[in-house]
């Protein structure tokens, strides 16, 4: 606790919420976009690698400080490893996998999350 600021539990919604503009802003910018253009559009790929890194590290806090919240995002565990992944295995990283997630999980989780903030 810094001096002077009392600590203040976060919101689980404001995880959730920030979960769900990144899913939103991810389907916007990679409608009509390939895994060919993620694999040579440096910026391309590293805003969508970034924006993949936030949801997993705003999971990760929300398991931190509501593990029953987070346990109702399907596939949190695996959404978690996969932010690790990003972050630790950059180099390691399969373009096809990145696009898997884009192309047949965000949906489903931005699905999710209107419904668990409605």
């Amino acid at each position: 606790m810094k001096a002077g600021r009392p600590y203040m539990r976060h919101d689980p919604r404001k995880y959730l919420v920030d979960m769900l503009d990144a899913c939103r802003f991810l389907l916007e910018v990679t409608e009509g976009k390939t895994v060919r253009d993620y694999e040579t559009d440096r910026i391309f790929r590293s805003a969508v690698e970034r924006e993949l890194q936030n949801i997993g590290e705003a999971l990760r806090q929300l398991a931190s400080h509501d593990p029953n919240t987070a346990a109702r995002v399907s596939e949190s565990e695996r959404i978690i490893r996969f932010r690790h992944a990003l972050v630790h295995g950059y180099d390691s990283i399969r373009p096809e996998l990145v696009w898997d997630v884009i192309a047949n999980k965000l949906s489903t989780l931005r699905n999710e999350l209107e419904v668990m903030l409605r």
